[in-house]
């Protein structure tokens, strides 16, 4: 059996992650199959021996010199930024990082239910004037979360509310399994459901063609004025521009967003103005913890890769 394949960290992968990640797979992997790309000539130069890739941004470029590529690794769960029609076609392999920012995304999500169940904004707010104003909190148990995409992220927050009592609901494309923690599910194309009933309407799906756009003013209209919209997903999915008009003109309560369709957030966006509004930077997947599961993921899938078994690929899309 093979032992040594070659793994390439591309350049796209931040220094302060590959540095990290590299440092993380030493022990896991024999020190000679790893190449830490620092700069755009060494990622070329090296991915023509490389057999597996790990990339931040990938440029199309690269396929062309790789000679003996068969997966790509990228680092996030989202793939709608890599050319996938030209990694299939070169006959690669791809894998992304499903699961491993599901622990810190829906603990940012829980966090931001509980500023709003609670009214923290609003004493966050006060507390800054100085003023001593009596705030009236509800309870997360009473309310009903629903989520539009229900993966590991989606999963992980369902367990969270679920300790509080919440009842959950939301849509996966594959209804035959389900978390335990998920009191209803419904198909994907059934998301309308969720936006009727659920008080915290959390946006956890890919980005895809089918899913770009899919929050506008119709669907505002649909839910609650007393409920949020919390999206920790892609800021393409939801029509920035209609959200606004709907947080203005009170079709819903308020919003907390972590992801948007221009990043950084233009200091012009009415979004910062707006009092019922949480602004994070783009920061859910972030926690000590990620470069430890990068590694682990890698390590797993290169182990799958040396012994010649596809079927063993973790989180494998192409």
């Amino acid at each position: 059996m093979e032992t040594n394949r070659s793994l390439l960290l591309a350049h796209t992968v931040s220094p302060e992650w590959s540095q990290k990640i590299a440092a993380e797979l030493t022990g896991r992997l024999p020190t000679d199959a790893i190449k830490n790309a620092m700069t755009p000539a060494e990622t070329l130069a090296s991915v023509e021996s490389a057999e597996m890739l790990v990339a931040g941004q990938f440029e199309l470029e690269w396929l062309d010199r790789a000679r003996r590529l068969q997966l790509v690794q990228t680092l996030w769960a989202g793939v709608d930024m890599y050319p996938l029609d030209s990694i299939e076609e070169a006959d690669v392999w791809m894998a992304n990082a499903a699961g491993v920012h599901a622990r810190p995304i829906a603990e940012q999500v829980l966090g931001y239910m509980l500023q709003f169940e609670r009214g923290l904004n609003e004493a966050t707010a006060n507390h800054r004037r100085g003023v001593w104003e009596s705030i009236r909190g509800g309870e997360l148990g009473t309310k009903t979360v629903g989520i539009i995409g229900v993966g590991a992220i989606g999963s992980r927050v369902t367990e969270l509310v679920s300790a509080f009592g919440a009842e959950t609901i939301g849509t996966k494309r594959d209804t035959t399994t389900v978390p335990d923690a998920l009191d209803q599910v419904f198909p994907a194309d059934e998301y309308h459901k969720i936006l009727t009933q659920a008080d915290y309407v959390v946006v956890a799906c890919p980005l895809t063609d089918e899913t770009e756009g899919l929050l506008g003013i119709d669907e505002f209209r649909l839910m609650s004025r007393e409920s949020v919209l919390i999206n920790v997903a892609r800021g393409e999915i939801v029509d920035q521009d209609d959200l606004v008009r709907a947080l203005q003109h009170g079709l819903i309560d308020g919003a907390a967003l972590d992801v948007f369709d221009e990043e950084p957030l233009p200091p012009d966006s009415l979004l910062w103005d707006l009092s019922n509004v949480v602004v994070t930077p783009h920061m859910a997947w972030t926690t000590s913890k990620t470069t430890d599961r990068w590694a682990d993921l890698i390590a797993e899938n290169y182990d799958a890769l040396t012994a010649s078994s596809p079927k063993n690929i973790t989180n494998r899309v192409l």
